[in-house]
């Protein structure tokens, strides 16, 4: 098993370009193999993709904006994504409360997933608790992320999919092919907590996860204390316990 962070759950410690390398040192320090990145902080591909290589670390992923994947973004996406040799990325959420919201959102990534996929890239859309009812004023009972599911990948929160009250073990096993990767987090009372810290069920969740064959799992901390790199070094000792 594989280890990655994103990177937003240490983005208290990151204010510019340089503080940014900075800090993907001091994630390789901490034992992590790779990175899913929520944004690249003003770095120029070419420059993140020398300081990857230098470390080591693997960009497994990337949370970019919904507009980041339309028509007229999307080429210089897919060209930063292959010149850093990310082979995953998608977005972090975004409205699809409305059936306005979710179909232009599903039109958008459902069209940049084709493209990508031309290049070994997959798209993906990551869930929080929201996805896994109907719009607002949907048509029927299907929920959003069943939807979501059929035009692109999907990366399940497994603390977001715990407070939507859903069986995530049983969830990740009738969907594996379409969830190339899940963010494991903990949390109490829809506050994310540091892994062990909270409610969740992340010894099922872990034995899940290597039952399925998954090659990286990525940690995510949304409001890490008392700050995001020793919050996710508290995580990652509990990872090493566990896989």
């Amino acid at each position: 098993m594989k280890f990655a962070v994103q990177v937003y759950s240490v983005r208290d410690c990151i204010h510019s370009t340089e503080e940014f390398f900075e800090v993907l040192g001091k994630i390789k320090a901490l034992g992590f193999d790779g990175v899913e990145f929520a944004g690249f902080h003003g770095a120029s591909a070419e420059a993140l993709k020398a300081r990857l290589d230098e470390l080591g670390l693997v960009p497994v992923g990337a949370h970019l904006g919904l507009d980041d994947w339309r028509e007229d973004k999307l080429e210089s996406t897919r060209a930063y994504l292959r010149t850093i040799g990310a082979k995953a990325a998608g977005i972090g959420g975004c409205k699809t409360d409305t059936e306005e919201s979710l179909k232009d959102m599903m039109s958008v990534l459902g069209a940049a997933y084709k493209r990508a996929a031309e290049e070994g890239i997959t798209v993906y859309f990551h869930t929080h608790t929201g996805e896994f009812v109907p719009t607002e004023d949907s048509p029927d009972d299907r929920t959003q992320i069943e939807r979501i599911a059929e035009v692109c990948a999907t990366q399940i929160d497994t603390y977001w999919s715990f407070v939507a009250g859903i069986d995530t073990c049983a969830y990740l096993r009738e969907h594996r092919d379409r969830i190339p990767f899940i963010h494991i987090k903990d949390g109490i009372g829809g506050t994310p907590k540091a892994l062990g810290e909270g409610e969740n069920e992340l010894e099922n969740i872990a034995a899940t996860v290597s039952e399925l064959g998954y090659e990286w799992v990525i940690l995510e901390n949304d409001d890490p204390v008392p700050d995001g790199l020793s919050d996710i070094a508290r995580s990652m000792k509990w990872l090493r316990e566990h896989f």
